[in-house]
């Protein structure tokens, strides 16, 4: 849903249930009808992550150095070498080096999650819409829409929780601990 990631972010698991659904103009017995639904696609776009073209490891590497701070430390160390500290000069270059490696390292974790995030992703969803529930694939889904989850579903997508029982999310699969 890229088209709206400009607008204000709002907090909805703050707000109270009867406010979200006022502020998403949907009926929660009726859901949103198909009129609604195309708007909310054509204003959204699909209920999919955004695809990013792989890029090599050497211009991933080569980012980290892109940024004022290590400009200036490159800078620095230049200078304390041509000054003929070499000490220092050493130094600075191993801090710059291994921040380099470091911000390297978390960004290739990042992308490996995400891309264990997609795997993850639901193909369908149970929604209500027109007063009706239906099964819908996953891309389809739009802000406002209804959707049910029962034991053992995974999330679609981002929403806030009309109505629960006795419910328990199982996030070790994001978060890698042992427990649910």
């Amino acid at each position: 849903m890229s088209k709206g990631a400009g607008e204000q972010m709002t907090a909805w698991h703050t707000l109270p249930v009867d406010q979200a659904v006022r502020r998403q103009q949907v009926d929660p017995a009726v859901g949103l009808d198909s009129g609604e639904v195309r708007a909310r696609l054509d204003r959204f776009g699909e209920n999919r992550l955004r695809e990013v073209a792989p890029r090599s490891a050497w211009l991933g590497f080569a980012d980290q150095f892109k940024s004022g701070l290590i400009l200036v430390l490159i800078g620095a160390g230049f200078l304390a070498g041509a000054i003929g500290d070499l000490k220092d000069a050493f130094v600075i270059f191993f801090v710059v080096v291994l921040n380099a490696l470091l911000g390297f390292w978390q960004e290739h974790r990042a992308e490996q999650t995400l891309a264990a995030l997609k795997k993850m992703l639901s193909p369908t969803a149970r929604v209500r819409r027109g007063g009706r529930e239906e099964e819908i694939p996953a891309t389809r889904l739009v802000p406002g829409d209804v959707v049910f989850l029962e034991a053992g579903d995974r999330v679609p997508a981002d929403g806030r929780l009309l109505a629960t029982h006795n419910t328990q999310v199982d996030e070790s699969a994001l978060t890698g601990e042992s427990q649910p």
